[in-house]
């Protein structure tokens, strides 16, 4: 007998694997779910993950053999973590927090993570924060038996360029897939909104979906404010729009709940904005979508534009969309620095996966297997997951990955634009000054904010604090921070990026 012991996510096909499985329609959509796991790993057992299109992970007992299997989907959408407790019995969970939950874990902290986090921002690799604790990374599942876990790499990204077809031809191909997979994101019984930015990812999603209702977030400062493009495309649409004004009061004071939800420390600054939309989204909807993935499929990052100039010498330095803070400056700042703890260990397999192809696909392929999982999609996930909320992100879909991996670097990202082939997609439902307009990212004032003394106060205070103390070397931490309110802002990222992870311990460590 099968049994779902875990289950994160949502099946988009479920209505032909419930043909090719024999389940009823008409269960629950959990019921439903979970009778498609069981009979997708009675069929197919560890290749079911080829067969089931969506966001997932999830663990499933089978008491016949005795055995646990754990599977994640190919790009980390929903997480998972497992722990070996000392007896060689294992918890498991899409929560870092339930696992603390359980008899025979012990927590302790995993400071060398603090070096990887002070240049990646966020936690990449299969380490976390918690000593033992582990991802189950992207694309891999988990069998455990009598004591013994293995761990197997069913899926990787992999890029074969087809030269055969023209720019059109691919525009083709995303719209007619992005279309078919639209069909599915929902049932003919859910009613869904969707976020909205100024750019083309979100605008196109919503332009080929039937949701009523748009939601934006926006500041009072026009230089950051994008919520005005996003209006004027809620507009032309037709789509009911509705905005949330961020205030710094607002921002800074929700820093403690974003930390404690995001379970480990995320120095990235727009999940504070987003967390703040979710809170606002739930109050009038149990579903949204979102836009997360063609910028690391397509070449939607405009540093990928300066991926030929780079070449071979990517391999020494890129280690994805954040590197803020170099070994010298982290060697003067921690108390403890170990030499061996280096981000670009984390993507040295990456590079060797990718020897031979250009050095666009290499960047791609760094940002898919660890920014995507370690930041975009966690950030997601918790935060939405936090406010009640359910968001799905129709553009994270292997048939859409698929397309990206077979297109040439060239209709991807040229000397004038990026994503290309993608925007031009777009086109046939935008006008193309949205469709083309040039990529803004989710900006937030927070370098302006952090800077004004009556919002940084916590700031301050944490970097006086016996937590800084226990980590950092506090003169040349508070050098950083006086070096930025005294008008280097490009340092306001490493002073929040120090000031989330003292936030965070303080969490689970000093409170909790």
């Amino acid at each position: 007998m099968i049994e779902v012991k875990e289950y994160s996510g949502h099946i988009r096909n479920w209505e032909l694997l419930c043909n090719e499985l024999g389940i009823d329609k008409n269960l629950s959509r959990k019921e439903r779910e979970y009778s498609i796991l069981i009979k997708a790993y009675e069929k197919w057992s560890n290749d079911m993950a080829s067969h089931i299109y969506g966001m997932f992970a999830f663990a499933l007992w089978d008491s016949e053999e005795e055995k646990l299997f754990c599977l994640r989907d190919q790009f980390g959408t929903k997480p998972f973590f497992y722990y070996v407790k000392e007896d060689g019995s294992i918890i498991y969970s899409t929560s870092i927090r339930k696992i603390m939950e359980q008899p025979g874990f012990r927590k302790e902290l995993n400071e060398e993570m603090l070096q990887i986090y002070l240049s990646l921002t966020y936690v990449a690799g299969e380490e976390t924060f918690f000593k033992g604790i582990k991802k189950l990374l992207p694309g891999r599942y988990l069998e455990w038996k009598d004591g013994e876990y293995k761990i197997v790499r069913y899926w990787k990204p992999e890029f074969n360029p087809d030269e055969s077809k023209t720019l059109e031809e691919w525009a083709d191909e995303i719209h007619n897939t992005l279309q078919m997979i639209m069909k599915e994101v929902k049932a003919d019984d859910e009613r869904v909104e969707s976020f909205l930015s100024g750019g083309v990812d979100s605008s196109y999603v919503l332009a080929m979906s039937d949701a009523d209702t748009a939601n934006s977030c926006g500041y009072a400062d026009e230089r950051f404010d994008e919520s005005g493009l996003a209006l004027e495309t809620a507009n032309m649409l037709g789509k009911e729009f509705n905005r949330q004004r961020v205030t710094p009061e607002e921002y800074f004071d929700v820093v403690p709940y974003v930390m404690y939800n995001m379970e480990q420390p995320l120095g990235d600054a727009s999940a504070l904005v987003f967390a703040l939309g979710c809170k606002a989204a739930s109050e009038h909807t149990d579903i949204c979508y979102s836009g997360e993935g063609s910028d690391e499929f397509f070449g939607g990052y405009n540093m990928y534009r300066n991926a030929e100039r780079y070449g071979d010498n990517l391999k020494t330095f890129y280690v994805g969309n954040t590197n803020i803070m170099k070994e010298d400056e982290k060697k003067k700042i921690l108390k403890k620095y170990n030499e061996n703890i280096l981000p670009i260990n984390i993507v040295k397999e990456i590079y060797n996966e990718t020897e031979g192809l250009d050095p666009l696909s290499k960047m791609s392929n760094v940002d898919i297997q660890i920014w995507l999982e370690g930041d975009i999609y966690l950030n997601v996930d918790k935060m939405s997951s936090a406010a009640g909320l359910e968001v799905r992100m129709p553009l994270t879909d292997m048939r859409i990955f698929d397309i990206a991996s077979r297109m040439p670097s060239r209709f991807k990202v040229n000397d004038e634009q990026n994503k290309v082939a993608f925007r031009t997609a777009a086109a046939k439902v935008l006008p193309e000054e949205i469709a083309f307009r040039k990529k803004l990212g989710f900006i937030v004032p927070i370098r302006i904010w952090m800077a004004d003394d009556r919002y940084n106060q916590d700031v301050r205070a944490k970097f006086d604090s016996d937590i800084a103390e226990k980590f950092f070397n506090v003169e040349e931490i508070k050098a950083i921070f006086d070096d930025y309110i005294g008008g280097n802002s490009d340092n306001w990222r490493k002073v929040w990026t120090i000031y989330t992870f003292l936030v965070w311990y303080e969490m689970y460590f000093v409170k909790n």
